[in-house]
C-alpha cells in the first residue's frame, strides 16, 4: 500500500484499492457474512464491520468447489484457479475510473461454471477495458453446488440466487461511491451465471435492484422442477449417509460434499412431464415451480431490459474436447433428440432438412445447443418482447479454429470479445478457446461496445427483437442483422 492507493468507505468499511493507468480496482470487499457450517445452507447475512481499512488489494478465497476440466480444451481462463480455501469468499471485486462521483453506468457480472465451478478469479472477468471505456464494472462470487444449488427441506431454495441478489443489493446500497449509479445497474451472466440472470429477472425480491439484463447463453427454460431436486436431494443424501435435510447436512464438512457432488454427475432427472434442461451435464440449477421465461411472459422483469444471445456451436465444447464429435453416428444423434425433446424424430427431421450436408456430429450439436441453450433462450426474449421495456437479441458466430479447427463458435466463445481480453495467454493456442489464428482486429472492440451502449442506454446497436421479426444480431468478423435466424429449429421447440 502507498499513499497514492484509492480508498473509498462502504457501508461496513473503508478498503483501499490500487491505482494503474487511470483505473482503481478494489478486491474481495464483502457483501454477505461468511457462510460457515450451518450458514452454508442459510439465507446470505449481513457481513460484521470492520475497523480500520482493509486491504482490497488482492484477490481472496473462491467458493468450495472441485477441479473443473472439459477434455484437451484449455479452459483456464474460464474456470480460474479452482478452489482457494477461505470462508470469506461471498466478496465482490470493483473497476472504476473514478471514485465518489455516483454517475457512471454499473455492470455487474455473474461468471458461469455450471453452477459447481467458476469465480472472481478467473482471468478473463478483469474489469479494467469496462473502467477504460467509463463503466464500473462489478463481478461477484456465490455459493456452488450442494451449498449453493442443493433443494433441501429446512433450507431456502436457490441459496446461489440470493447470493446474487444480496450483492445487487450491496451494489444498490455502495456502488455510488465508486463512481457508480445505483439506478443504472446492469446484471450480465453467462451459461449457469446468464441462467441466474434470468432467475434474478423474474424474481420480486429483486425488484428496484437492476434496470437492464444480458442473458449469454443462459436458458429461461433451465430450472429444475421440484421432484427433479428431489431426486438429486436423494442421491446426495445416499451418498452421504444422512437424512436429506438441512441440519443434516451442515454437520458435513466441504471436502465431503464436494465429493458427494462429483459422484453425482450423470443423474438421470427426466420425468414423464419434464425434461432435464441440462442434459446430464450438472445435477444443480435454479429450482423454481414456474420457469424464468413463463414467468417474465407474466409480467416479471417487465421493466427491465433486456438484451439475449447464445453462440453458433454451443454444444460443440461438450463434443469435440472429449472426442465426441467426429465419432457421433446417427445413434447418437437420436439418442440426443430423445433426452432433449417429447417429439425426438420431428426434431431430428427438422435439423436434418434444415442443415442438409450436416454430419451426425454437427447434427448432435445444433440439437444439444438449442436444448441446453437456444430454445430457452428464444423463449426468454419471445416472453420480454411482450412487455414495454426494450428487448435485443444476438448470435455470436466467430468460430475459433482451436482443436484441428473444430471448436468453432462455441460455447463461453463470446466472453473474450465482452470483456475485450482476447490477448490472455491462456486464450491463444491449438488448444486453448481463441486458438492458434489472431481473430479479427476489431471484433473485441465493437463487441466490447456493444455491451457497454446497451447497459449505458438499452440499445446496443441494432434493432429491437419483437415475435414478428425476431431480429437477430449475427456477431462475427462482418456484423449482420438478420429476421428469425434458423426460425424453422426454433419452431421445432415450440
Amino acid at each position: 500500500m502507498n499513499d497514492h492507493d484509492p480508498v473509498v468507505t462502504t457501508d461496513r468499511g473503508a478498503v483501499r484499492g490500487t491505482l494503474a493507468d487511470g483505473t482503481a480496482a478494489f478486491l474481495n470487499i464483502p457483501y454477505a457474512a461468511p457462510p460457515r457450517g450451518p450458514g452454508r445452507f442459510a439465507p446470505p447475512r449481513p457481513h460484521e464491520s470492520w475497523d480500520g481499512v482493509r486491504d482490497a488489494t488482492r484477490p481472496g478465497p473462491t467458493a468450495p468447489q472441485s477441479e473443473r476440466r472439459l477434455g484437451r480444451v484449455d479452459m483456464s481462463a474460464y474456470f480460474g484457479p479452482g478452489r482457494i480455501p477461505g470462508d470469506d469468499y461471498l466478496t465482490v471485486n470493483v473497476w472504476t475510473p473514478e471514485t465518489g462521483s455516483g454517475a457512471l453506468p454499473v455492470m455487474v457480472f455473474v461468471h458461469g461454471g455450471g453452477f459447481v465451478a467458476g469465480s472472481t478469479r478467473s482471468p478473463m472477468y478483469d474489469g479494467s477495458a469496462f473502467a477504460r471505456d467509463g463503466v464500473v464494472l462489478v463481478t461477484l462470487n456465490y455459493r456452488l453446488g450442494i451449498a449453493g444449488f442443493l433443494d433441501l427441506p429446512g433450507a431456502p431454495a436457490n441459496r446461489g440466487l440470493l447470493d446474487v441478489v444480496a450483492a445487487l443489493r450491496w451494489v444498490h446500497e455502495n456502488i455510488a461511491a465508486f463512481g457508480g449509479d445505483p439506478h443504472r445497474v446492469t446484471l450480465f451472466g453467462q451459461s449457469a451465471g446468464a441462467t441466474i440472470v434470468g432467475g434474478v429477472l423474474a424474481d420480486p425480491g429483486a425488484a428496484g435492484l437492476l434496470r437492464r439484463a444480458i442473458v449469454q447463453s443462459g436458458s429461461g427454460l433451465g430450472a429444475f422442477t421440484t421432484e427433479q431436486a428431489a431426486r438429486v436431494t436423494a442421491a446426495a443424501a445416499g451418498a452421504l449417509g444422512v437424512a436429506p435435510r438441512a441440519d443434516a447436512f451442515a454437520e458435513i464438512p466441504d471436502d465431503r460434499l464436494l465429493a458427494a457432488a462429483d459422484g453425482l454427475a450423470g443423474l438421470d432427472l427426466r420425468t414423464p412431464a419434464h425434461r432435464d434442461p441440462l442434459l446430464g451435464l450438472s445435477p444443480f440449477s435454479l429450482v423454481l415451480d414456474t420457469q424464468p421465461a413463463t414467468s417474465v411472459a407474466a409480467g416479471a422483469g417487465a421493466g427491465t431490459d433486456l438484451l439475449v444471445g447464445t453462440n453458433t456451436e454451443e454444444g460443440n465444447l461438450y463434443l469435440v474436447p472429449v472426442d465426441r464429435y467426429t465419432t457421433s453416428d446417427a445413434h447418437d444423434v437420436d439418442a440426443t433428440a430423445a433426452r432433449s425433446h417429447p417429439d425426438p424424430a420431428r426434431l431430428v427431421g427438422t435439423y436434418r432438412t434444415a442443415r442438409p450436408g450436416a454430419t451426425p456430429g454437427e447434427l448432435r450439436s445444433a440439437i444439444m445447443g438449442d436444448a441446453l441453450f437456444g430454445a430457452g433462450s428464444r423463449a426468454l426474449a419471445d416472453a420480454h418482447a411482450a412487455h414495454p421495456a426494450s428487448t435485443h437479441a444476438y448470435e455470436f458466430a466467430w468460430r475459433s479454429h482451436a482443436l484441428d479447427g473444430l471448436l468453432g463458435a462455441t460455447h463461453a466463445m463470446e466472453l473474450p470479445f465482452v470483456f475485450d481480453r482476447t490477448g490472455l495467454p491462456e486464450l491463444r493456442g491449438p488448444g486453448a478457446l481463441l486458438g492458434p489464428d489472431e481473430p479479427p482486429a476489431d471484433l473485441a472492440a465493437r463487441t466490447h461496445a456493444a455491451w457497454i451502449r446497451f447497459a449505458s442506454t438499452g440499445d446496443p446497436g441494432w434493432d429491437a427483437y419483437d415475435t414478428r421479426r425476431r431480429t437477430t444480431m449475427r456477431i462475427d468478423a462482418e456484423w449482420t442483422q438478420v429476421d428469425d435466424p434458423r426460425g424453422a429449429e426454433r419452431r421445432a421447440w415450440t
